[in-house]
């Protein structure tokens, strides 16, 4: 049964002032799910005004108070994991588990956060100069938004959000339009755990409301997930009107595997960072790099094997992976792979064949001697096709991630540590493993990518995004004894003594 949701705006559910509404479906039964308010430009100035008249309050509170009130938000997210990991599923198509491991992920930044007291210490420097001290303060930008994606509705809106109101900002998040549902029950425990209002704003909606976020002029720093076009365009538009950004985009992550690795580990490792989530994560694999025609051979018949074996379905069946999230993008997926087979790439395993009665479902394809300038290399889809691409030596597959356009994740599987060490230091890419498919950092390291997929200069999480939500100032002090007689003003610059 289809339910509406509303904004949260001031510790207030509110319908849109324009009184449109989006239309949300579950995508393995493609049955409407729930509706959401279309904000416009009028919804998100409510917003902003909350959020400035809360921010005086919230960021005087001192940040071990602070801390406080999300450690009781953690409690109540781990009481609620059932019923947020069930939204998720039913909305977005991934597994329970899955689902469940996401918001253990967004715990582990909100744990980091409520470390804040320590975070924001700052720096001393006792006589820096002759009876001057320095000190430095690491202070609230102010009013905050989030834009984030479909594919964790629960863990990037809890990466932002953790770590922008522990710095004492005050926070407005645009969830996705296609999977609201997680994210408007986190805003209610947020004011169960004792947030006061209008510290934390949801306000659904669509592209203008994203557009009306990157305008408004009462907001000092926007962080978004997403594709890299749209990154591109949130990080232009937004430092345009004078904001503090940070815009993830887009991936092609590769897994580069040497002769000398375990080649049922890599298999098996690779097959679930490709295939989980049906591929709808910006840290999927979605290109091995075989060194050498006798690896390529291995990794096709390992894992043909793996992809074949995978069951496919709803959330209630206990599957490997569900559906995409809608069915415009399995469209694009399909389109993709269709294309790979008319560019000469071979497909090991046809996920098209699978036969569905409804929902979006894709079942995994595997394609091998994929080529550089095949579109299934070149473009991010975002779906569980996975490509095998053969070199001949270790420093082509570096090549090759060096030439490709993003610079998300790389990993490499070898038992050589000299070789290993190599990579992590010349793989050009922002986040690296070692026979690790997956290297999303730990909580107090930084999460993010180089070229296209990042725009601005500071990563997420961790120090990171301490920074992000926290502009520095540095104080210079002294305290003279009381001046006697007459002084000449010293007109130069002021020398370190």
């Amino acid at each position: 049964m289809s339910v509406s949701r509303q904004n949260y705006i001031g510790g207030v559910g509110r319908d849109s002032v324009s009184g449109r509404v989006i239309k949300v479906f579950n995508p393995a039964t493609e049955d409407e799910s729930c509706r959401i308010p279309d904000s416009s430009r009028e919804d998100i100035d409510l917003a902003v005004k909350a959020a400035q008249s809360a921010l005086p309050g919230w960021s005087a509170t001192p940040p071990v108070s602070r801390s406080r009130v999300l450690m009781r938000f953690r409690e109540l997210l781990e009481k609620n994991r059932n019923e947020i990991s069930g939204l998720i599923s039913e909305e977005h198509g991934k597994t329970r588990e899955d689902a469940s491991a996401e918001l253990s992920r967004a715990i582990d930044v909100l744990e980091f956060a409520c470390g804040i007291p320590q975070l924001l210490k700052g720096e001393h420097s006792h006589h820096a100069s002759s009876s001057i001290d320095c000190w430095s303060m690491m202070l609230p930008v102010g009013v905050c938004a989030g834009i984030t994606p479909f594919n964790f509705p629960a863990m990037v809106p809890l990466w932002m959000v953790s770590i922008a109101l522990a710095c004492g900002n005050t926070f407005i998040l645009k969830p996705s339009e296609k999977d609201p549902s997680a994210p408007a029950l986190i805003s209610k425990l947020l004011q169960e755990a004792g947030l006061p209002d209008g510290v934390f704003n949801l306000v659904h909606g669509s592209a203008d409301s994203v557009n009306a976020i990157l305008d408004h002029p009462g907001i000092g720093a926007v962080s978004f997930v997403g594709s890299t076009p749209v990154a591109r365009h949130v990080y232009e538009r937004g430092s345009a009107a004078g904001k503090r950004v940070q815009a993830l985009g887009g991936a092609k992550n590769h897994a580069v595997v040497l002769p000398d690795a375990d080649m049922d580990m890599v298999a098996e490792q690779i097959a679930g960072a490709a295939y989980g989530s049906a591929g709808e994560r910006c840290m999927a694999i979605s290109v091995v790099v075989a060194v050498g025609d006798d690896v390529g051979d291995q990794l096709a018949d390992r894992l043909s094997e793996h992809a074949r074996s995978l069951k496919v379905g709803a959330f209630d069946t206990q599957p490997d992976l569900g559906p995409l999230i809608t069915m415009e993008h399995r469209e694009k997926v399909l389109g993709l792979v269709d294309s790979g087979v008319k560019e000469g790439a071979q497909l090991l395993v046809d996920g098209r064949e699978a036969f569905f009665d409804k929902g979006y479902f894709l079942a995994p394809c595997l394609f091998d001697a994929v080529e550089p300038d095949m579109a299934i290399y070149q473009q991010e889809i975002f779906g569980p096709v996975l490509c095998i691409v053969r070199v001949s030596s270790y420093q082509d597959a570096l090549d090759l991630i060096a030439a490709n356009p993003y610079g998300n994740g790389s990993a490499i599987f070898t038992g050589s540590g000299k070789l290993a060490q190599h990579f992590c230091e010349h793989a050009d890419t922002g986040m690296v493993g070692v026979n690790v498919p997956i290297p999303v950092p730990v909580a107090w390291h930084c999460f993010g990518g180089i070229k296209q997929s990042l725009f601005g200069p500071l990563h997420m999480h961790g120090p990171d995004g301490v920074r992000f939500f926290t502009r520095m100032r540095t104080v210079s002090a002294r305290w003279p004894e009381k001046l006697t007689g007459q002084r000449e003003a010293n007109l130069n610059i002021p020398e370190v003594k």
